[in-house]
């Protein structure tokens, strides 16, 4: 299932119109790391991991709706940064990819 949400994850952000060149190619990047370290965690955390993946699901709807709701948008990420705080001394890595998601996204206005 973790696989499929990624899989939906990359799709949304190749469909969309609305993130161009380098934001999306950079998304694009930062999905494929974020695999690997999912990847990685459901091997001992598989919950935990797909609720990772779920919540990063919900910001890349977020990020590429037609109508954008600040609020959705802000709550989707604030779920996705809380889906891994616990694993900042385990997995620094996985926690590192997911700010930077978030930051992106906070940059290009998401």
């Amino acid at each position: 299932m973790t696989q499929e949400t990624l899989n939906r994850i990359e799709n949304k952000i190749k469909k969309t119109e609305l993130i161009q060149g380098e934001n999306k190619d950079e998304l694009l990047k930062l999905v494929a790391e974020l695999r690997s370290e999912i990847t990685e965690l459901s091997k001992t955390h598989p919950e935990h991991a797909e609720s990772i993946a779920g919540f990063a699901n919900l910001s890349a709807h977020e990020a590429v709706r037609d109508v954008r709701n600040p609020h959705l948008s802000e709550l989707s990420t604030e779920g996705l940064l809380a889906s891994v705080r616990e694993f900042e001394q385990s997995h620094p890595r996985l926690v590192n990819i997911v700010n930077v998601i978030s930051n992106t996204l906070s940059n290009m206005g998401i």
